[in-house]
């Protein structure tokens, strides 16, 4: 009996979440999406940009890997049968079609509204106060089918070390 309780008490709060095979897989699967972006970045861009590994948009979809790790480890976990495992999913696709949808087309509507801002006078009140909009907000469908696959690819090893 003690000792099942200090498992118990081992594995509750902030640390109870490293014992938690879904959300490692989770936070790696994000943290390898996100820090593969500085090296994309330089790959397409020529230019090393560390800011790569705080800012969204990119390749690959870090929100993509984040949700497909999560996903992933639950379905090797408790089984694809399981209804967690069927609201992680659904989960993971929304954020997948937003991604590469209503945030994809936002990024491009920001971009649109750089250059109308640009072209302004600068005495006009736009012009002083929007500054520059931030238009890397979405991914294409490459960016994140690669995010999956990077969640993917996590979410089935880390599962492995928890089974």
């Amino acid at each position: 009996m003690r000792r099942h309780l200090l498992e118990t008490a081992s594995t509750g709060g902030l640390v109870g979440l490293f014992h938690n095979g879904a959300f490692v897989a989770a936070f790696l699967g994000f943290f390898f999406a996100q820090s593969a972006k500085v090296f994309t970045h330089y790959y397409t861009e020529r230019k090393w940009d560390f800011t790569r590994l705080v800012s969204s948009g990119g390749m690959p979809s870090s929100h993509t890997a984040l949700v497909m790790g999560l996903t992933t480890a639950i379905g090797v976990l408790q089984g694809t049968n399981s209804p967690l495992f069927a609201i992680a999913l659904v989960f993971s696709l929304i954020v997948m079609y937003d991604a590469s949808g209503v945030r994809l087309h936002a990024g491009k509507q920001a971009s649109v509204l750089n250059m109308i801002i640009t072209e302004l006078p600068p005495d006009h009140p736009v012009s002083n106060s929007a500054g520059t909009l931030k238009d890397t907000l979405g991914h294409t469908p490459l960016q994140v089918a690669v995010g999956a696959v990077v969640g993917v690819l996590t979410g089935y090893l880390v599962a492995l070390l928890y089974l």
